[in-house]
């Protein structure tokens, strides 16, 4: 695999998880998000997660470009640094905790899609 194809696909992980936290920020702005329609609508169309939705559709398209040129086999496992760039992300940007459990978790991930890279040549 080229490392372009292996650049598109950490950056689509990147966006997926940038998506992801822009959702989270706009949860965390609003009161009882899910009390009524109404709240739940003005969810939607608030600046963090309407932007999480645009960044979302434009990451599937992305996604959908990365597929033709890259096996499922090998993309999809790939895609998976969606959950370590997470993991370090919410640490880092909403103070969540950060256990060796969870790092270990992360490390077996990375072997694991390590494993995927190399049984692709």
């Amino acid at each position: 695999m080229s490392l372009a194809n292996i650049g598109l696909i950490i950056f689509n992980a990147i966006t997926l998880v940038t998506g992801q936290f822009l959702w989270k920020i706009g949860l965390e702005r609003k009161v009882n998000p899910f009390e009524s329609l109404r709240s739940i609508i003005e969810l939607i169309f608030s600046p963090f997660i309407l932007s999480g939705l645009v960044l979302y559709g434009l990451t599937t398209v992305l996604w959908l470009f990365i597929l033709t040129r890259v096996q499922i086999s090998v993309a999809y496992p790939m895609q998976s640094f969606a959950y370590l760039i997470s993991v370090f992300g919410a640490y880092f940007i909403f103070g969540e905790s950060l256990s060796w459990m969870k790092i270990a978790g992360c490390l077996v991930i990375l072997i694991g899609v390590a494993m995927v890279g190399f049984s692709a040549k």
